[in-house]
């Protein structure tokens, strides 16, 4: 590599708006964000389906529910 021509790659923290702390390496000092893996609704698990124009209601029509197990046949 040459030299002088790579940016110094130092020691920084993230902080996110939730409080959150991450100390890492990077070219940019002292970065904020506004959402991190602590308070995203996709890892916390409190994730919400949005319905728009009753998508998810016509799939649950057509499709039933899926995590229900289908009702056994009987030989008779």
């Amino acid at each position: 590599m040459k030299k002088g021509i790579h940016p110094a790659y130092k020691p920084t923290t993230i902080t996110c708006l939730c409080g959150n702390v991450i100390k890492t390496r990077s070219t940019h000092e002292n970065i904020q964000v506004e959402i991190c893996s602590l308070c995203h609704p996709f890892f916390t698990g409190k994730q919400k389906l949005i319905d728009t124009a009753g998508r998810v209601e016509r799939f649950q029509r057509k499709y039933g529910d899926y995590r229900k197990k289908p009702a056994e046949k009987s030989d008779e």
